[in-house]
This record gives C-alpha cells, sequence and structure tokens, in this order.
C-alpha cells in the first residue's frame, strides 16, 4: 500500500551517508538523484525511503509520532542495522530486543533527527 516515505533533510550530503550506509546493510541502494533529494529503494520492491530539502525552502523539521519502519531479515540483521545507525550520526531511540513475543525491533533516529527502527516479525506473524 505505501509506494515510498519522505524525509525532511536540512543537510543532504551528511544525511546521505546515513543512508547509504543504511540501504546496504538492506540490499539496496540510491534509485534516484536529482539536486536537493536523493531516493533509496529498489525498482519494483517494496517502499522507498526518498531524502529532500523542504520545497517550501523552509527548515526541515521532525515529525512527532512519525517513524519509518524498515523490514529486517534477522535479529542479527537488526543489530547491525542499529549500530550502523549509530555509526553514522543516528541516536538511539530504542536497543534491540524483542517487543512482545512476535516483534524484535531496534529504535534510532538519522542525523535529522527522524525517528526509524528495524524490525522483523517472528513466529510467522505478519506485520
Amino acid at each position: 500500500m505505501i509506494g515510498y516515505v519522505t524525509l525532511g533533510t536540512n543537510d543532504l550530503e551528511r544525511a546521505a551517508k546515513f543512508y547509504d550506509a543504511i540501504a546496504a546493510e538492506l540490499g539496496t541502494s540510491r534509485m534516484m538523484e536529482w539536486p536537493g533529494a536523493i531516493a533509496w529503494g529498489t525498482p519494483g520492491g517494496g517502499a522507498g525511503i526518498g531524502l529532500t530539502k523542504p520545497f517550501d525552502g523552509q527548515a526541515a523539521s521532525v515529525g512527532n509520532g512519525v517513524m519509518v519502519a524498515l523490514e529486517a531479515a534477522s535479529r542479527e540483521q537488526i543489530h547491525r542495522l542499529h549500530e550502523i545507525a549509530l555509526a553514522h550520526g543516528g541516536t538511539c531511540e530504542g536497543p534491540p530486543g524483542p517487543r512482545g513475543d512476535t516483534f524484535y525491533a531496534a529504535y534510532f533516529r538519522d542525523p535529522d533527527g527522524n525517528k526509524l527502527n528495524a524490525f522483523m516479525m517472528e513466529n510467522g506473524a505478519v506485520a
């Protein structure tokens, strides 16, 4: 149902390094790029992420309660994504671990403060 998510940034070059590293761990890369914006994903694949300086020229800001969830293949990948995020200017919003019986996740913010998580559903549960 979701085609892609776009997040704002005030420093595209800095933020691009963060998302290049996250995308590489998830097996994808930059899909499109133009002045002031970059999109990561796989054409014909799942939803991608776009990063842009706001069109109105105002400063990008973080939406309170907004979060982008990145589906991971394993607990190990969730741990790696969390480590990659922190190593590339992100901050921890909750270390990797179980949340309930079938949900495993780690939470972090990108260098602009946008909240993300890496997650997986276990035991065949559907998100």
